[in-house]
């Protein structure tokens, strides 16, 4: 029997395995799986109940059935129901409906039943995951989230899942063997070692360790600094209680950074580099750890939002001519607001080229929104490997076809697992409830150097990983939250990959949809942020696009999946639809577009003024902005966001070429969804 669905399919659904299964993942749009959540928060209250009354029976009750029949009593239970009832009322009707197909706006979305039944069961135990004793089961299942994304990430050496972290890691890395260096000096409890300790530079000459100068000290590898304490016990004996001992009064967490900036003579800040683009908390972050916010350095991003690499590399060649050292080089792998991911293989390769001419860093991936995504490699994929397009992925993809991504997005996904560290927020793509982020290190050791119990780097056990970073009190909520969701949809192609390839394959008609929107002819244009293929060709004229236009219109925008996957069939793959689909809006699943208008004579308006006018009722008529809006009768959500010329650059002014506009130094106001 044949069901039409709400994306305006018709076909038997029950034949899309793959979709059977996506379809169990949440409550639904309409609560079509309430029954099924009901059940599942039945059992959890049950074993709830099993749980309290199983624990020293002979106790007795301490709350009888007499006193649960008082007045008082059930007037304040009363009080409490309508309470419930009326705050319940009150967030059904003014919350945001994240978990609807029309909130198109910011990152926000529906979450699985699993995160929530994880994070509702462990709620009601309250375990505090800042130490063992406090959270027996639920800091188990954070170490376990900690494993699963590190094997997710390609990670295979002590994995391990903490806060973000990953500015006051790379500060305390980088001064280390300053610190250790003190040590050695005359006076000093390792100073027998001066003429002995050796090590490697990063241009590969081994030197003394004693008489390396301050830049030698800031270059050294990231592996090399810590096989430092590793070294000492192997070749000299020098255990980790007696370094720890030795290292309380020099390192960085003691002394702090102008102390030891002060004694080695560094007169030029150590920096971050990132994509002008970057997320708030990198500035944030480095203010805290005191590197400062203007030791944040913004690199031009090109045309797509992506991190310039030729100026990256000035920047890098700038920073070794003037002796200026580099903490980290970040690639953002999906920008919250473009869904951009950085070229991180390029990066990893500019890093060695630097090393052998004495520039050193570490490479962080920020995978905050993407890195779910690597759920949808192909557990043997290596890069260069051809993912075949859907239609060639055999009948059970027929109702919604799990699209892939770009090749290059591909490449860069992979290559994860030979950057130094990642951060991920489950509790974007995972489809996780707030707060679920973490941080992995290629290299377990690193997340010694911010304990506030062992300052010294070395290898152990870990039972209570509250004991790393910033971070204090935290709900063990959060974790088995995670821990839950990836277990039952699984960390694969087969669980969180089909679910983001159906998402990729959603979002990419929605770029068609934005694509094709308008044509020469309409009161108004629609332009995409990511351009068209015709417009990256060679020698792109306004024929071109709007022909390319008309195709999108034609073989996507009017046809169904089913019959698009249909009509690809036989085709070579340079003339198949779903190459073209590929092809079209950002590296992941944000869109972007932007809106102008025609003039009564048919002239394009080219003042940004008039047409940030036009965006912006357009995004006050499809958001809340006040506390009066009624969020239930909004038919679709957009954010928005803004480009200027500090951030964007030639990335704001080809835009606004592209939408007619004349070269302005205000704002462009860029919708998201």
């Amino acid at each position: 029997m044949e069901s039409k669905n709400a994306s305006g399919n018709t076909i038997s659904t029950h034949e899309d395995v793959s979709h059977q299964v996506i379809s169990s993942y949440f409550i639904g749009p309409q609560a079509e799986n309430l029954s099924y959540f009901k059940e599942n928060i039945g059992i959890i209250l049950e074993e709830l109940q099993a749980a309290r009354e199983n624990y020293f029976k002979e106790d007795g009750k301490f709350i009888d059935e007499k006193m649960q029949q008082t007045p008082g009593f059930k007037c304040s239970m009363e009080k409490l129901k309508k309470a419930v009832r009326k705050a319940s009322n009150i967030l059904g009707k003014s919350s945001i409906p994240f978990w609807s197909p029309r909130y198109e706006a910011h990152m926000c979305t529906d979450m699985s039943m699993a995160s929530l039944l994880g994070y509702f069961m462990t709620m009601l135990y309250n375990p505090n995951n800042v130490a063992i004793e406090a959270s027996p089961l639920s800091t188990v299942a954070e170490i376990e989230v900690g494993e699963q994304l590190c094997e997710l990430f390609g990670y295979n050496t002590d994995p391990d899942n903490l806060e973000s972290q990953a500015d006051r890691v790379a500060r305390n890395l980088k001064f280390y063997p300053l610190s250790l260096q003190k040590a050695f000096k005359y006076g000093e409890d390792l100073h027998f070692l001066s003429s002995s300790f050796y090590v490697e530079t990063c241009q590969g000459e081994y030197e003394l360790f004693a008489r390396l100068s301050t830049w030698e000290l800031l270059n050294m590898k990231p592996p090399d600094i810590l096989d430092l304490p590793d070294r000492l016990y192997q070749e000299h004996g020098i255990s980790n209680d007696f370094l720890s001992g030795v290292m309380n009064k020099f390192t960085i967490q003691s002394s702090g950074k102008d102390v030891l900036e002060s004694e080695f003579g560094i007169t030029k800040p150590c920096q971050f580099m990132l994509a002008n683009t970057r997320h708030y908390s990198w500035p944030k972050g480095a203010a805290i750890c005191g590197v400062g916010s203007d030791n944040v350095v913004g690199i031009p991003v090109d045309y797509g939002a992506r991190l310039d690499l030729d100026e990256l590399e000035k920047r890098l060649r700038k920073n070794l001519d003037e002796k200026q050292a580099v903490f980290a080089v970040v690639a953002i792998i999906g920008s919250t607001e473009e869904g951009a991911v950085d070229s991180l293989s390029e990066i990893l390769a500019l890093r060695k080229q630097f090393q052998a001419e004495g520039l050193s860093f570490l490479v962080h991936a920020d995978a905050a929104w993407g890195g779910y995504y690597c759920s949808m490699l192909p557990r043997d994929y290596h890069p260069g490997d051809v993912i075949n397009l859907p239609t060639e992925m055999g009948d059970a993809d027929g109702f919604v076809p799990d699209a892939s991504l770009r090749a290059e997005t591909q490449q860069d996904l992979y290559a994860m697992r030979f950057a130094d560290s990642i951060t991920v927020d489950p509790h974007k793509a995972g489809y996780i409830p707030y707060p679920a982020g973490g941080l992995c290190y290629r290299d377990g050791r690193m997340r010694f150097l911010v304990t506030w119990t062992s300052p010294y780097l070395s290898r152990g056990s870990v039972t209570s990983i509250g004991i790393y970073g910033v971070e204090g009190s935290k709900p063990g909520a959060s974790a088995m939250s995670a821990w839950l969701s990836n277990k039952t949809i699984g960390l694969n192609q087969e669980g969180y990959g089909a679910l983001l390839g159906e998402v990729t394959w959603t979002c990419t008609r929605l770029s068609a949809e934005w694509a094709a929107l308008t044509d020469a002819g309409s009161p108004f244009m629609c332009v995409p942020f990511n351009m068209l293929p015709s417009e990256m060709g060679p020698y792109p004229t306004e024929e071109k696009v709007e022909a390319e236009k008309r195709r999108i219109r034609r073989d996507i925008v009017q046809k169904n999946n089913a019959q698009i996957v249909e009509a690809d069939l036989g085709r070579p793959d340079e003339h198949k639809i779903l190459k073209l689909m590929r092809e079209l809006g950002s590296d992941l699943n944000i869109n972007c577009f932007a809106l102008n208008f025609r003039h009564a004579d048919g002239r394009l308006n080219d003042d940004i003024e008039e047409a940030n006018y036009l965006m912006q009722r357009v995004v006050e008529t499809l958001s809340v902005d006040s506390p009066t809006d009624d969020p239930t009768k909004i038919p679709l959500y957009l954010t928005s966001t803004q480009f200027s010329d500090e951030l964007y650059g030639k990335c704001k002014r080809n835009f606004m070429r592209r939408l007619g506009l004349e070269p302005s130094t205000q704002d462009l106001m860029v919708r998201n969804v």
